[in-house]
Order: structure tokens, then sequence, then C-alpha cells
């Protein structure tokens, strides 16, 4: 790529415009110190036929790339109908792949109908996404809207994201996540985890998600772990001040995660251990009238959970929102509806 070997500052334009794109990776590293952007005013297309990305982890990739911008008000069509029910490839591709970065920028973009998950982040540093707008139909398969995968210092600001999974998903290693002014659905939430997985899983710490808005989605704000699992760890957690219309799992926390089928024949626990989480100011409607669950683990228990200012009413015919807790401990402050179901921690010590 011409504008990463010019020594300055270089700009890719994308002018107005339809253009078909096939896989395309820009690597680095850049020969120039200053900003690489790379501004889309036009719409991108992916190629229908879904056997082109049969070998392909993602669409459009940037690796190693320092100090870079992706901005404008163009779009990045995945096209993805052709490949959701497509049994032809075991991977379908992210539309957006940005690995070993560090210091970026994304703002404005649309991404829509990804392949795969829209947006994919790994190994990389001090990045910023604002004023996304991520889209998918809610029966779209893993399409996640943006994934975080073992990096550090990612924000994500005023952001619209719907799909047919996580509109936010973050796995092991992911570290000082800030996501704020975010408005999910339809998907499955704003997701930790899966965790667990794989051995010696780097630690997931210093999550913060805070002035959200999630509807009609599958989950709320959501803990996942697999069991059986390897060791981790999952710590300073806090959720706050979050909007939930007619959520099916507002407060969800799953140690019991299973990908197979029947899940309950699995009777393993989870050995990750989820400590210091904090649900605050969190309010709204449920459609199930659990809405808020603690499924930890019998091996490693939940440990300092704290809830402040809970008001979650059940939507239904009948009934009252309630918890349901197992192997949790924490306490509980403020308003609780439901009322809360959490083993205090002064009588986990007696």
């Amino acid at each position: 790529m011409d504008a990463c070997q010019w020594d300055g500052q270089a700009k890719l334009l994308i002018p107005l415009g339809e253009y078909m794109l096939y896989a395309t990776n820009f690597s680095g590293p850049c020969k120039g110190s200053s900003n690489l952007n790379f501004q889309i005013q036009g719409n991108i297309k992916a190629p229908i036929d879904p056997k082109l990305f049969c070998n392909k982890s993602f669409w459009i990739s940037f690796q190693n790339v320092n100090n870079l911008e992706i901005e404008g008000d163009g779009i990045l069509d995945g096209q993805g109908a052709y490949a959701w029910n497509n049994s032809q490839c075991n991977i379908r591709p992210s539309t957006l792949a940005l690995d070993f970065i560090e210091n970026a920028i994304v703002r404005d973009i649309h991404s829509i109908n990804s392949k795969g998950f829209q947006i994919d982040v790994f190994r990389s540093n001090n990045l910023t996404f604002s004023r996304v707008n991520i889209t998918a139909p809610d029966d779209s398969p893993n399409t996640d809207g943006i994934h975080i995968g073992f990096s550090t210092n990612i924000n994500i600001f005023d952001s619209v994201i719907g799909t047919g999974d996580d509109c936010i998903s973050m796995i092991a290693g992911s570290q000082n996540i800030n996501i704020s002014g975010v408005t999910c659905g339809p998907g499955h939430g704003i997701s930790i985890g899966s965790l667990g997985k794989l051995p010696n899983e780097e630690v997931v710490k210093d999550i913060r998600v805070r002035n959200c808005t999630l509807t009609a989605t599958q989950n709320g704000v959501r803990i996942k772990t697999r069991a059986p699992s390897d060791s981790g760890s999952a710590t300073t957690i806090s959720f706050e001040d979050i909007i939930m219309n007619d959520v099916r799992n507002p407060i969800f926390i799953d140690q019991h995660y299973c990908t197979s089928r029947p899940c309950e024949a699995i009777n393993e626990e989870s050995s990750v251990q989820i400590k210091d989480v904090t649900f605050n100011n969190i309010q709204g409607t449920s459609i199930s009238i659990v809405a808020i669950t603690l499924n930890c683990s019998a091996t490693y228990p939940c440990k300092e959970i704290k809830f402040n200012d809970i008001n979650l009413v059940y939507n239904g015919l009948d009934g009252h929102a309630i918890s349901s807790c197992d192997n949790a401990e924490g306490t509980a402050t403020g308003k609780e509806v439901p009322p809360s179901c959490l083993k205090s921690t002064s009588d986990s010590s007696a």
C-alpha cells in the first residue's frame, strides 16, 4: 500500500460511489510517523460467494499499523445473508479486523450485514470507537458488533449496534475497556466471555460499562464462563446507569455456559473466578420473570458482587420480577427490585 510507505501523513480515500472489494489486508509497519487516514465516503461491498472466504478470517484487515484513523460516512456492506446459512465454510470472515494495532480511532463508519463479526479487535492497544453504526438482522449468526480479545485500553463511545449476537463481546485478555453511550438492540447484549475455553487464559479486568440502553435483547449485561473450564479470572468490572427495555435476561452471570447439547448432562463446574463486579443504577423492564440470574460456580463462587439501586420490573402478564442466586456472595444497597438473593459477605464468613 503506497500510503503506508509515504514518509509523512497519508490518506487513503474511498470516494462516493459503490465498489466491490475482495479480501484485503493492509499490513504494516508503515514508514511514516504521522497518522495513516483511511477515509470511507462510498459504499464498499464484499463478494457474495461464501467460498471466496473459506480460508479467510477477515474481509478487510489492518495489521501492525500504528496511529491509524478509519473514518467517514461510507458503508462497509458484508452482504452476509448469502453466507449465514451456508455450510461450505467453517469460518465466516469479520468485516473489519484490527490486529496488533497501536493507537487508532474509528469513527462515523457504518458496518452492515457482516458475514461474521462486524469488527474484530485482537492484540491491540489504545483504540477508540466513536459514533459507529453497526447493523445486522437479529437472526444472523455470530455477527457480534465489536469483538475484543487480548487487547488493552479500548474505548467505545456513542454508538448504535444491533446484531444477531453480542452487541459488544469481550473475551480473555480484555483489560481497561470503557464502554459508554451505546444503544444495543437487537442482539444478545453486552457480554464478557465466554471465558475458560483455553489453558492459561489472560485475566479480564477493569471493564466499565455505563450510560447504555439495551432494547429487546436476549441478554442485558452478561458474564459467561464455560463449564467445565480451564482456570481464569474476571475482576474489577462495573455496569452502571443502564436502561433495559424489555430485555429477556437483564443481569446475567452464567458460569455454566455450554455450547454443546444436551448441556444439562454436564455436571462439571467452572474454574474461572469472578470477583469484584458492581451493578449500579440498572433500570427498566424484563420480559422474563427472573430479572437477575447469578448462576455461579460451586468450585469458585462469585465474590464481592455489589448491587445498588436496581429497579427491574417484570413486563409480563402475572407476577413480579425475582432474583436467582447460586454460589454468589456480595451486598445489595439502595432500591432492590427485584429483592436481592445475594448471600451477604458478612454471612459467608460466619
